[in-house]
């Protein structure tokens, strides 16, 4: 399809453009800090982290641990009152210097972000297809409606929604949570950016629809060469889809590295402490048997009560 093709060919090209010892993300020394009654609050202390071209990056941390506002400082839509300092480079290119006006070509072009709501980020006034063309036009000048229309059709088939020419001019409402969330996606990938970051894509859906974003996000990534940086409290889910986590607790970084390296040998306790509470499958089945064995025990201390009384009372 043409869509897909255009999706591999710009982040390709762009890393093909640059040194290979350039990464797609750098982030150096950034600090968020919000004023308060009392003075200045730093929500993102001093963190540093790195993505590769073609990489992916988890950042972990409970509610409140500065990832969420990580990603809004990468993007520039932090809060006009918050105060941003250290560099961030797209590609070696400086977005901390950029005027509102440039920042503004490069989100949703050269880097896209998916929220966690999709209800909520959605227009319900609109089609689906009516949004993933205005997210592609304004960033296309000179598009006619028909290209915009077939792009987003092509934008939604790229993410496996069934029956996309009938259901792009649908509204929001007639999409489960998880094909909402699919349209999200669809919309970010309509400008083929190289950076894609997804805030707690898989918030509020059921397991099987989970792993079926997972692995859409993969395949995006496999098969357009883009980068991703995907933010989350879950370290299940991170373990998925990440080449190397970044540990998040009060605003700093208080591990990084590999994934297996973080699975296996984690040197931080709140790392720890993260991997305690995922749900391991062997602790689930021996749960349920503890469970069973003891609603048998129930049942049988019961028939004996009856046997030996002549019934239930």
């Amino acid at each position: 399809m043409t869509g897909t093709t255009a999706s591999v060919t710009r982040p390709q090209a762009a890393q093909a453009g640059r040194s290979g010892d350039t990464p797609l993300l750098e982030v150096e020394h950034l600090t968020v800090s919000f004023p308060t009654a009392t003075g200045s609050s730093k929500v993102v202390s001093d963190l540093s982290l790195t993505l590769p071209q073609g990489g992916s990056l988890g950042i972990v941390g409970e509610s409140g641990s500065g990832k969420s506002i990580t990603s809004l400082a990468v993007m520039g839509l932090l809060p006009t009152k918050a105060t941003r300092t250290g560099s961030v480079r797209l590609n070696g290119d400086e977005l901390t210097t950029l005027s509102e006006s440039r920042m503004r070509r490069v989100r949703g072009d050269r880097v896209a972000m998916v929220f966690q709501d999709p209800l909520s980020s959605l227009n319900p006034y609109y089609t689906v297809g009516a949004q993933i063309a205005e997210a592609y036009t304004s960033h296309r000048r000179g598009v006619t409606r028909r290209r915009a229309h077939a792009v987003a059709v092509e934008a939604m088939e790229r993410v496996h929604i069934k029956d996309a020419a009938r259901r792009v001019d649908e509204y929001p409402h007639q999409f489960s949570g998880g094909m909402r969330q699919r349209v999200m996606i669809a919309m970010a990938l309509s400008t083929e950016p190289e950076l894609l970051i997804a805030d707690e894509p898989t918030t509020a859906l059921d397991v099987t629809v989970q792993a079926q974003i997972l692995a859409l996000l993969q395949e995006i990534r496999r098969d357009t060469g883009s980068g991703l940086v995907l933010i989350t409290h879950d370290l299940a889910v991170v373990s998925e889809i990440a080449d190397d986590i970044v540990v998040m607790r009060n605003g700093r970084c208080v591990e990084r590295g590999p994934v297996e390296q973080i699975f296996s040998d984690p040197q931080h306790e709140y790392t720890q402490s993260l991997l305690d509470a995922v749900p391991r499958i062997d602790d689930e089945i021996g749960l349920l048997r503890d469970t069973a064995a003891g609603a048998g025990a129930d049942v049988a201390d019961t028939a004996a009560s009856d046997t030996i009384t002549g019934g239930p009372s």
